[in-house]
């Protein structure tokens, strides 16, 4: 199908409009009203405050000024009204009197108004929303021009204070907190039907949905991915990739640094000179990602979605310097490059050592066959001759032609005659002889510098990779802000954008329309929001982006994903399948009646099809299996139940292993009661008490239904002040509210009895939603059960949860040399598992007791130097202590070895 083709289907799916609210209170507490906009007495904010703290990353607490309230007539029927005509997200910050009203996003016109250009003048008037302003000349017309726009009729002004009318309209002329738990999208029937009217030829649209020859995605030759983030070898085939091709698909389980790719990608692409959109689910997800470029010294990004701008605006406001020289820009490309040839140089070292190792360990087999060799094959005995040009020269290969066949013969001719082989002595004893001569020189080297001690070369590797790293995150920081990026119209176009971040919502809508965009992108080349903002707020300029990146791509459905591909070249497209999905209203029958009138195929059936799933179909997927956030107890099940094992966990240690890490909490004689288990409610509070009394920091509570949240929200409110809350990281909310989140501990409350119907049950152990509840926790998880016989997955679950952390993966029998080590390390007293699994590597021998062992490496990895150099890499990114313990050090001595580690062992 062509891109319009799939733009037309999708608008005919889309929602016309937005979903209008018309009671802000719904589900949640009523309005609190201020007696000024920005104070808040300690008796009435206490409460809000605690909320506000649980919910710190979902923003749900809001100001509102002037409020539509009471009764009404919509649509034919009788309405609570409760709508604020402005509102904005805040914080409650304490102080010595009670709480300061702190915002926390924009200052938004009620979507009621649906003309946007006077909502946007609305928005311009000066000074709206700053404290006091209720109380200025004209604050009180401003208010009756909005509320008369909203179309909702309304027959009195009123004060705050009194009670609100049930049977008629009236405008409140005050401010109030409130609490919203719910965003809405706006309708897209009409922005799709208006891309589609446009060239998408060369776009990420495009060739997600197949409109695009196939393109070719591999990465240059010997062009190494260089970036300020450590990378594994997957982390780092997708940024890669990346570069060029048109769709990249990444996967995996939680906590298995899907944000750590998506900020190397993204890094890579502004070096490269281009530019890069990167759509989230949430505010608060756009802003951990801010977080980690900041933590990396990545270049600033344009937050432009409801989040705080003003410290961009600012800089911006204040005007750019000349921007960084092409003088600086050669210096930090050489900084790099003399970096890089640092840590090619300290790898090539350790490479040495370890080639050298591989070849003296292969002696013992050699020493009975050494006389003969000798008398068949001197010269590869004589110190003189240089074994590797032997070694050249024997292995020419079997090449065509007459020519080249007699090139070979002599090269090997002149070999033979360098290493003195007797005549008639086949191919096969003189390669033998190469090598038993190599392994014998190997030895004597290493016995002469002391054996395979690499502790030295790898902290000079270590060293090496992390100035790399550093001179690479400078190079992109100022590559990001060079002065061929920002020209004349880079500068006027920033300019434009510092005036759009400081307006409203709608303001701002306007002025980013009509920016010069790709000036823009240009100078400010990294742009992070939430994917509903993206259509909102930036400009429709096809192909604007070179690489949009969707984050949590499973939960976002084709209709708002189409805007966001539209806007870039390429795409990275991020998500977890086995992970919650997006929620789809559209009915089966309105879906195959649309495809069946435009002769569109199954990918378009946006009930079922996520962008993930669209992407994976368009491209390869990259499959991260490192798992980097929780305990093996904590990941142990979904690793086995959801992910047919192909998860390792790089948190694997000996203490880790031995954590019991899930408590399973019967709760006795529980009722459920309008949707809430009180019984379980009781128990959460408990649980927090037990965790935070252990010492626990950053606890979470979450459960399947709103109203158990609810009740646990209220529950922990009335249990901790609001300092408390804040000092224990304390969140409370659904499972889907935590989708993408972590805490050190959690609380699950299943929120389920015995009598409960099977459609409760079903929720609860849907497979997505049981993989994200269980998955939230890196150290600690409690579960609450009210029930007497859980079956099915959640029995499954509840009693792998009960029983003893399982055993990681099966050890490697020790053999050779790790088989002697090992019995004297015993026999010395020191601990030892042989063949420990970490991630996808193995450890020959991890000794030492469980809180602090050491890594003990007895060989070569049998994949060679490299692979050796890939482990130890990993490792030690993961924290862990390890020593080299080859033969060649201790003359193959094992009890001087055991003693040696032993010391080193017992000295941490």
């Amino acid at each position: 199908m062509r891109p319009e083709d799939v733009l037309a289907v999708l608008a005919e799916l889309a929602p016309a409009g937005a979903d209008r609210i018309l009671d802000v209170t719904q589900g949640s507490q009523p309005l609190v009203w201020l007696a000024g906009s920005d104070r808040v007495p300690r008796k009435d904010g206490d409460r809000l405050a605690a909320i506000d703290a649980l919910h710190r990353e979902e923003r749900i607490l809001h100001r509102g000024w002037g409020f539509l309230a009471g009764r009404t007539e919509v649509d034919g029927k009788q309405r609570k009204i409760r709508v604020p005509l402005l509102s904005q997200p805040v914080h409650l910050e304490r102080t010595l009197t009670g709480y300061r009203v702190a915002a926390a996003g924009d200052v938004e016109v009620t979507p009621l108004i649906a003309d946007r250009e006077l909502a946007a003048s609305l928005e311009n008037a000066p000074g709206l929303g700053s404290a006091g302003w209720l109380d200025v000349v004209g604050a009180r017309a401003w208010l009756a021009s909005a509320a008369e726009a909203t179309g909702l009729e309304f027959d009195a002004v009123t004060e705050p204070g009194g009670r609100l009318p049930a049977d008629r309209l009236v405008l409140v002329a005050g401010a109030a907190l409130f609490v919203a738990r719910d965003v809405f999208g706006g309708g897209l029937r009409d922005s799709l039907r208006s891309w589609a009217g446009r060239d998408l030829t060369g776009t990420a649209l495009a060739a997600v949905y197949g409109c695009a020859p196939d393109l070719p995605a591999a990465p240059a030759p010997g062009d190494p991915v260089l970036s300020p983030l450590p990378l594994s070898e997957a982390q780092a085939a997708v940024v890669a990739r990346a570069r060029t091709a048109p769709v990249t698909v990444v996967s995996g389980p939680p906590g298995n640094g899907k944000s750590h790719t998506v900020v190397a990608a993204a890094l890579e692409v502004v070096l490269r000179g281009g530019s890069v959109l990167i759509a989230t689910q949430s505010p608060h997800a756009a802003e951990v990602l801010a977080a980690l470029l900041a933590r990396y010294s990545g270049p600033a990004p344009v937050l432009f979605g409801d989040a705080d701008r003003s410290s961009l605006a600012a800089s911006l406001g204040a005007g750019a310097d000349e921007g960084v020289g092409s003088r600086q820009l050669r210096a930090d490309r050489q900084a790099v490059l003399h970096n890089l040839s640092r840590v090619r140089s300290a790898r090539a070292a350790v490479t040495t050592v370890l080639r050298a190792e591989l070849l003296a360990a292969g002696l013992p087999g050699y020493e009975p066959l050494l006389a003969g060799l000798a008398a068949d094959v001197p010269g590869a005995f004589d110190d003189d001759v240089d074994l590797d040009e032997a070694a050249r020269l024997l292995g020419s290969g079997s090449p065509a032609g007459w020519w080249a066949r007699r090139r070979v013969a002599r090269a090997r001719g002149r070999a033979l005659r360098l290493l003195g082989a007797r005549p008639g002595v086949p191919m096969e004893r003189v390669l033998e002889a190469l090598a038993a001569a190599s392994a014998q020189r190997a030895a004597a080297r290493l016995a002469v510098t002391g054996g395979g001690d690499l502790d030295r070369l790898w902290a000079v590797v270590h060293e090496a990779e992390a100035a790399l790293r550093a001179s690479a995150g400078t190079s992109i920081r100022h590559a990001a802000r060079s002065a061929e990026r920002w020209d004349g119209d880079a500068r006027r176009a920033a300019s434009a954008l510092a005036t759009a971040l400081r307006s409203g919502r709608n303001r701002r809508r306007e002025l980013l329309a009509r920016l010069d965009a790709p000036p823009l992108v240009r100078a400010l080349p990294l742009w992070i929001g939430t994917v509903a903002d993206v259509e909102d707020l930036l400009p429709a300029a096809p192909a604007l982006f070179d690489l949009v990146v969707i984050d949590e791509a499973s939960h976002v459905d084709q209709i708002r994903a189409a805007p966001v591909l539209a806007r870039a070249r390429r795409a990275l497209i991020v998500g977890d399948p086995r992970q919650l999905r997006f929620v789809s209203f559209v009915s089966d029958a309105g879906v195959s009646g649309v495809l069946e009138r435009h002769g569109a195929d199954d990918r378009l059936d946006v009930r079922r099809v996520s962008t993930f799933d669209l992407a994976t179909a368009a491209a390869p997927t990259t499959w991260l299996t490192e798992h980097f956030r929780s305990v093996p107890h904590l990941i142990g099940f979904s690793a086995r139940r959801f992910y047919d094992g192909r998860i390792v966990a790089m948190t694997r240690t000996p203490a880790a292993d031995e954590a019991d890490a899930v408590d399973v909490v019967p709760v006795a004689g529980a009722t459920v009661s309008d949707g809430v288990n009180t019984a379980e409610v009781a128990a959460a509070v408990a649980a927090v008490e037990k965790l935070a009394a252990a010492g626990f920091r950053g606890i979470g509570v979450i459960t399947p239904f709103r109203a158990q949240a609810d009740a646990c929200e209220s529950a922990l409110v009335a249990a901790f002040p609001v300092e408390r809350i804040e000092e224990l990281g304390l969140r409370v909310g659904t499972v889907h509210a935590f989708q993408g989140s972590e805490a050190d501990a959690v609380v699950v409350s299943l929120g389920l009895v015995d009598g409960d119907a099977a459609g409760r049950r079903r929720f609860v152990t849907d497979a997505q939603l049981f993989n994200v509840m269980v998955t939230r926790a890196r150290r600690r998880l409690v579960v609450l059960n009210s029930l007497t016989a859980p079956d099915g997955l959640l029995g499954e679950y509840l009693r792998y949860a009960a029983g003893p952390p399982h055993p990681g993966p099966a050890p490697d029998a020790p053999t050779g040399w790790a088989a002697r080590l090992a019995v004297e390390l015993e026999r010395v007293g020191v601990p030892v598992r042989p063949g420990y699994a970490v991630g996808s590597w193995r450890i020959d021998l991890c000794a030492g007791p469980a809180s602090s062992p050491a890594g003990v490496l007895c060989g070569v990895h049998p994949g060679g130097p490299e692979a050796h150099l890939a482990r130890q890499s990993a490792l030690h990114r993961a924290g862990w202590r390890l020593i080299d313990a080859f033969p060649t050090r201790w003359d193959g001595d094992p009890r001087r070895a055991a003693l040696e580690i032993a010391a080193a062992c017992s000295s941490e």
